[in-house]
């Protein structure tokens, strides 16, 4: 959407967030003393004269919406009695938070919005973004996109050169680049030292993953066994994936049972690289539905699923950001144990 567009709607959006303003005048791209202003709006409730000094961007995201707190600061204290806002398509939860905290308002093309002044209190929050393209969490967890996340959540205390972080989550350096400028814009990571990053909000990233990550994104099929499953199968498991070459890694349930466990195993899952058929014929697996399952076998959708895996045991775990991710949507209290995991053995 083009900026002056945006403008014209941001307008809009205020008149009708103000349904019952009089003498109601708009100036787009208009000075104020010294100062440029994107939208100012006068109008009167009742008696008094209201001005709204409204900085438009066509991205609401934390590092934009940085930039409009500085201008705003200035209008504020130049105009102390107008009301500084913030107008985009969109403005995210993370955004509405610096603006709040700043005592600033704000709108949004999609239904959200904050104002606050004298006795008017208008608050409408949780509307999500109708304009995808405008979404920058869209592309953010991709699959290639996701193993750099992975990298970072796996080592949230570590500074990274770009070039490191590509190699180790096996992206090409112009993929990581723009990985990182994603979550520069959302404040998620930041620049320490010289051409160093990391990152400086593990938690908000860890929890937008799992808005985005549901496990059954990798192919998962069900088995029976003779074997109850406990740690003996899973042993079993491990042993024919390494006499047969293959990477694998337990998660789910089996993974937490090795890290923390909470909980009694019901099933086995275990991602698993390459065809399934000898493996599971080498075991006496035969297929069954998800209810009788005591075993699933995951076709990991991308390779940087087995990242840096965890071994317990001499069994192997995935990561603990990825075996976090997966247990939040997992039907079996899948999200009681992604938290027991996330308080003692995460620490973000």
């Amino acid at each position: 959407m083009q900026q002056q567009e945006t403008k014209r709607l941001v307008a809009q959006r205020l008149r009708e967030i103000f349904p019952v303003a009089r003498q109601w005048e708009e100036s787009v791209d208009t000075r104020l003393g010294g100062l440029a202003a994107d939208l100012v709006v006068r109008f009167r409730l009742g008696d008094e004269e209201k001005m709204l000094v409204c900085e438009v961007k066509s991205l609401g995201q934390p590092r934009h919406i940085r930039e409009v707190v500085t201008r705003l600061r200035a209008f504020r204290d130049q105009f102390p009695s107008a009301y500084p806002m913030a107008g985009s398509v969109y403005i995210s939860p993370q955004s509405a938070s610096i603006l709040r905290r700043n005592g600033f308002g704000y709108v949004d093309l999609s239904g959200n919005c904050y104002v606050a002044f004298d006795n008017v209190l208008i608050e409408k929050e949780g509307k999500p973004n109708v304009r995808p393209t405008t979404r920058p969490l869209k592309t953010l967890f991709a699959p290639r996109a996701t193993r750099v996340i992975r990298a970072l959540l796996v080592e949230p205390e570590r500074t990274w050169r770009l070039e490191e972080l590509a190699k180790a989550a096996e992206v090409s350096l112009g993929h990581a680049h723009n990985v990182i400028q994603r979550l520069r814009d959302m404040d998620w990571v930041e620049r320490v030292e010289t051409n160093r990053i990391r990152l400086a909000a593990p938690s908000d990233l860890l929890n937008a993953w799992r808005e985005e990550y549901n496990y059954r994104v990798n192919g998962v099929t069900g088995y029976m066994t003779p074997e109850p499953p406990r740690r003996k199968l899973m042993e079993l498991l491990a042993h024919q994936a390494e006499t047969m070459g293959r990477r694998y890694a337990f998660t789910l349930q089996a993974g937490a049972s090795l890290i923390a466990p909470h909980g009694r195993l019901t099933t086995i899952h275990c991602y698993l690289e390459g065809e399934r058929e000898r493996f599971t014929q080498a075991l006496g697996l035969r297929p069954a539905g998800s209810g009788e399952a005591s075993v699933q076998l995951l076709a990991p959708h991308d390779p940087g699923i087995f990242y840096t895996p965890m071994e317990k045991g001499g069994l192997k775990v995935v990561s603990l950001p990825q075996l976090y991710v997966d247990l939040y949507h997992f039907e079996r209290r899948g999200p009681e144990q992604a938290e027991f995991l996330r308080r003692h053995a995460m620490g973000y």
